[in-house]
């Protein structure tokens, strides 16, 4: 059954019909569908535009067809044009005449627009659970490993000392700002487009808050014309998932590194790696892998959105049906990498002595000989350039800063006493960075504190939502 069918006398030809449907990637919101319009007839009925009879005769029906779709008792046409138009057709074939009047005051632009918002609306929120169950699993690890001494890098060269916990911990920061940005877009898609029908509004007299109401919308759109054709909140989503997926990308690319016998920090359980078909010993990081790999994925759909929606004049033009498998996808994308690294990660064994003998080894600890020298009257600069003499004395030798001797020390300046073996100590290098944000064991343990309450909290709210 197409809705428009008045119009034309002759059968749409089944190559159009199947590049026009959409019900293979629509279908998926039909609850959202029903709901959209049990709240619409309900307002109608309110507003007495039908009867309390055809109002009531209307949300049995609806009911009728979810009870049935959920059971599997009714089976979802793929024949159909859309979810829209498969949904309506059965209400008539149910209850006859009085399905046909749901659609008054209403068209499949501003339908359309409802229903895809109610079904992100939830997707926003369940996306945001599992991001604080990663941050909820990162802060207990950062906690735990809050004295684990390893290097901290720039250019993927070691640079400074710092500790696991803390390390990790720059993932939870990220993480947070991403609930941060899911929240917001979820403020600004709370808006309720039904009422706008198909660009100019409705001569009928409804009441477009009593829809909005029973949805749980926060406010309704203010213009008819950006009310069907604002894509804009798909965009915004998809823009945060794929920032999500930037950083779940880079801490897998981490994860690939310190899982690999150069660095060997860190050991996946066997239940979130794979083997090789040819190298029995292997032992591959296959999940992190496929989330980085993934990232390209959301990255396009993104891409795909703001592309569809860069050309069109207002108000709505069927290029917009393409933002439906992009948003999809890019949602499914997400939560199905999520739902794979968080007891990835969770399982993860640490392997403090690999971490704490790569720092050892890596002259990390040169900054606080350096400053060391400085805080005991040497200028910074000279300070500096006889660290670098030392460093080079150590690659000469075989050796590192910790067990380099006193007399090498002295050969390079008089400063020197026995006092520099604490001061360059990677454990008290680590604990003299008490500056807020800094990796000092007691810093990270409050941060992990923190960041884990945070996370508790964030759940506690959304139960109660």
């Amino acid at each position: 059954m197409q809705l428009w069918k008045g119009r034309f006398k002759k059968e749409l030809s089944k190559t159009t019909n199947d590049f026009n449907s959409s019900i293979s990637f629509d279908s998926r919101m039909f609850r959202e569908d029903i709901e959209g319009s049990i709240a619409h007839a309900t307002m109608l009925g309110k507003c007495g535009i039908i009867s309390e009879e055809s109002q009531a005769d209307i949300i049995s029906g609806l009911q009728s067809i979810l009870a049935d779709i959920e059971s599997g008792a009714l089976k979802i046409d793929p024949e159909a044009e859309d979810i829209h138009t498969f949904i309506e057709g059965e209400l008539t074939r149910r209850i006859g005449d009085n399905g046909k009047r749901l659609h008054t005051s209403r068209s499949r632009n501003d339908q359309v627009a409802l229903d895809i918002k109610l079904y992100l609306k939830k997707e926003v929120v369940n996306v945001k659970k599992l991001v604080v169950d990663l941050i909820k699993v990162i802060a207990e690890k950062a906690e735990k490993y809050s004295d684990t001494v390893m290097p901290g890098y720039t250019h993927l060269q070691r640079a400074q000392p710092i500790v696991f916990g803390h390390h990790l911990l720059a993932y939870g920061e990220m993480l947070l700002r991403d609930v941060s940005r899911l929240e917001d877009c979820l403020a600004r898609m709370d808006e309720m487009p039904l009422g706008s029908c198909a660009l100019a509004g409705t001569t009928y007299p409804i009441d477009r808050t009593v829809t909005a109401d029973l949805l749980g919308f926060a406010r309704i759109t203010n213009n008819s014309l950006d009310g069907v054709s604002d894509r804009d909140f798909c965009i915004e989503f998809a823009s945060v998932l794929s920032i999500i997926m930037v950083h779940l990308s880079r801490f897998s690319e981490e994860i690939i590194l310190w899982c690999s016998w150069e660095f060997k920090f860190v050991e996946l359980d066997d239940a979130f790696s794979t083997g090789s078909s040819i190298m029995p010993q292997k032992k591959n990081p296959d999940i992190a892998e496929l989330v980085r790999g993934k990232s390209g994925r959301v990255f396009g759909d993104t891409m795909t959105l703001l592309t569809v929606m860069k050309g069109i004049a207002l108000a709505y033009n069927k290029d917009m049906q393409e933002d439906k498998e992009a948003i999809f996808d890019a949602v499914d994308t997400v939560k199905m990498c999520l739902t794979a690294f968080i007891p990835m990660l969770d399982t993860m064994r640490v392997l403090p002595q690999n971490m704490r003998r790569a720092a050892a080894g890596g002259f990390i600890n040169a900054t606080d000989c350096a400053d060391w020298l400085t805080k005991n009257g040497v200028p910074f600069r000279d300070a500096y350039k006889a660290t670098g003499e030392l460093v080079a004395r150590c690659i000469e030798l075989g050796t590192d800063l910790e067990n380099l001797p006193l007399a090498e020390y002295l050969a390079v300046c008089d400063v020197f006493t026995e006092e520099v073996y604490d001061a360059i100590s990677l454990e008290r290098c680590v604990s003299q960075r008490t500056a807020f944000g800094g990796p000092a064991p007691e810093l990270v343990k409050a941060q992990a504190q923190r960041v884990k309450e945070l996370a508790e909290n964030l759940s506690r709210a959304d139960a109660k939502k």
